[in-house]
């Protein structure tokens, strides 16, 4: 697993509730969704959560309790939604249960994404929020119209077959990620392409928000925010010019700060443990029951609010933490299913899960990028022939079997090379 890490530090505010108080709105805010959820959709929504907030933990306990982790569980659910289209049998079985995904059917699944994918994108006139699905194939290869379509249809993916081989190949595929997150993740692609890998599932997502009620640039200066092991770091604190309407909850284990943007559809949730108590006991409590309680218990307060500006860039892969899940039956070149993508004596499995995030806040918003890659692999291929080390040659006559030169190669790039 591979993390990188930017300039960073984890969130921290001061809450001095006061008094009930009105919103500060500076612009139209969205009290409802366009329409009304459906059954499946909001299932959906459910699993998605579940599954993100126990891969969040299972992140967690990987990282160690050192780490600034930033992960974006949509992107990857969307990448693994569309490889669940192309597995089968007990991967599929696999792939449902890590995915949370019990109770709905495939096509529930499928015209649900399709749906929350037009809904989210149009949400708030004042948040930028952009998803892009695609599929990268080896053209060299034939697969499953059926699974292209699907994927080309509910998720809107591009899809694009290329030459792996080509030294284009992965340049192109990252342009797009780039292109789609706005540069703020410009690799997802190793590059050369792994000459085993023969496809991908690519995820991108980009928000940009403003806050509802922002941060008093004037008012930004160095403050000591506390660490962890009980010491101390200088950073830039972030400050509201004067109290104002938050939204806030406290049971006495941990306190809730949510921040709007724009016009509120969309904002960012803070929980921090006690005074003095480690974050840890916070994340191990993290299922959607505790969450649920601790959003649903938010309410109308009136706060001075700081909070650290920061920007972080994270990435891994996140092979380990879903095979803690269930779901390593996929990764297993000799056991996975993927038969619904691609059928012959060659079989299919998913190589690597790679994620990479990146999110700037400071006093005006917010904005943040993440792209998840599914590497599939392809199993059983003839064995790859290296000539990479000192070599005898020789040029003859087949027929006669008469040997015309012969040489032995220990430096080709040697000038004279024999």
């Amino acid at each position: 697993m591979k993390r990188v890490l930017a300039t960073a530090s984890a969130l921290v505010l001061a809450v001095t509730t006061v008094s009930c108080g009105q919103d500060v709105v500076g612009m139209q805010e969205i009290t409802s969704l366009p329409r009304e959820l459906g059954e499946a959709e909001a299932a959906l929504i459910e699993s998605d959560n579940a599954f993100g907030l126990k891969l969040f933990g299972q992140v967690y306990d990987e990282e160690g309790t050192g780490a600034n982790i930033f992960i974006s569980p949509l992107s990857v659910a969307m990448a693994l939604g569309m490889a669940y289209n192309g597995a089968n049998t007990t991967t599929r079985d696999a792939m449902e249960e890590t995915l949370e995904l019990q109770g709905l059917s495939l096509q529930e699944v499928n015209e649900s994404y399709r749906s929350l994918i037009d809904l989210l994108s149009g949400l708030d006139p004042n948040v930028e929020f952009l998803i892009g699905n695609s599929i990268w194939y080896d053209e060299r290869y034939t697969f499953r119209q059926d699974f292209l379509d699907v994927n080309r249809e509910y998720f809107d993916a591009e899809v694009v077959g290329l030459d792996f081989t080509s030294p284009s190949a992965a340049p192109t595929i990252n342009g797009w990620v780039s292109d789609k997150t706005k540069g703020r993740i410009e690799e997802i692609v190793d590059d050369p392409i792994s000459p085993e890998l023969v496809m991908f599932l690519i995820n991108a997502i980009y928000f940009k928000g403003d806050w509802t009620k922002q941060f008093d640039k004037e008012r930004t200066r160095p403050a000591p925010f506390n660490l962890a092991d009980g010491s101390q770091k200088q950073v830039d604190m972030m400050y509201y010019a004067k109290p104002d309407t938050v939204y806030t909850y406290s049971d006495g284990s941990v306190t809730v700060l949510d921040l709007p943007y724009g016009g509120k559809a969309y904002s960012m949730t803070i929980v921090m443990p006690a005074e003095g108590a480690d974050v840890g006991p916070v994340v191990e409590a993290l299922n959607a029951g505790n969450w649920s309680q601790w959003t649903g218990g938010l309410s109308m307060s009136q706060a001075i609010v700081s909070m650290p500006k920061f920007t972080l860039e994270y990435e891994l892969e996140l092979n380990e933490a879903l095979e803690a899940l269930g779901m390593g039956i996929a990764f297993d070149p000799n056991a996975a299913d993927f038969t619904r993508i691609y059928s012959d004596t060659w079989r299919l499995y998913i190589s690597r899960v790679k994620h990479k995030t990146f999110v700037d806040v400071n006093e005006e918003g917010t904005e943040a990028a993440a792209a998840t890659s599914v590497e599939v692999g392809v199993t059983s291929m003839p064995p790859m022939i290296a000539v990479d080390r000192p070599f005898l040659f020789a040029i003859r006559e087949k027929l006669s079997g008469t040997i015309l030169f012969i040489g032995i190669v220990k430096d080709p790039a040697a000038e004279g090379a024999l």
